[in-house]
């Protein structure tokens, strides 16, 4: 099971680098669903590590990694897709909130002192986890059906999806950038109270 936990995390890392080529070379469906996996993966490889005890240190850090750049790879790539401030934004100021905290993790590892994730079941980092799958998913699934689709043909059901999803998108972006704000202040107040215990 170990190994199992460990492989899922290792194909969150290999799919976020994998979905720029797909991206890039305009295979929107293979993008969507190679995401959909991985976040999937996100939440198994956590659930069965706890569920079976299998938790060590590397799947930790192979955990976070894949985390990280599954979502900062993507966010990217829909900058480069969708140039507007509404989307823009909210990503600049989520991707600087994770070199933040990675900022205050490594200071903290150099002082044998380790930033623990929260155990809350409803924390706001994963709030801001959740928010930012469901925006993403939106994004490329608006991208899957401009290309595969014509609205003049589909329909009332599909021309009202495509013309959702982007808002769904962006709305998904504010509320998650709102969450990262309120998770950072947390890791921040944590970060200041370990500060304290340093001589």
């Amino acid at each position: 099971m170990k190994f199992f936990v460990n492989f899922l995390s290792a194909f969150r890392i290999a799919t976020s680098f994998a979905i720029i080529a797909t991206m890039f070379s305009g295979r929107y469906l293979t993008t969507f669903i190679l995401f959909v996996l991985a976040a999937l993966s996100d939440f198994f490889d956590g659930y069965l590590a706890r569920k079976y005890d299998v938790c060590t240190k590397l799947g930790g850090v192979m955990d976070h990694i894949g985390d990280k750049l599954l979502v900062v790879n993507t966010f990217i790539l829909l900058c480069i897709w969708i140039r507007t401030p509404y989307v823009i934004v909210p990503i600049i100021f989520m991707i600087a909130r994770e070199l933040y905290i990675s900022g205050l993790r490594e200071f903290l590892g150099t002082q044998k002192i380790e930033m623990t994730v929260p155990k809350k079941r409803f924390s706001m980092g994963k709030i801001k986890t959740t928010l930012q799958m469901i925006s993403i998913c939106a994004f490329l699934l608006w991208f899957v059906l401009g290309s595969f689709v014509s609205v003049a043909s589909g329909g009332k059901f599909l021309f009202y999806a495509i013309y959702a999803l982007p808002s769904i998108g962006i709305f998904g972006l504010w509320f998650s950038l709102v969450a990262s704000i309120w998770s950072a202040a947390e890791y921040t107040k944590d970060f200041i109270g370990k500060l304290k215990k340093i001589k």
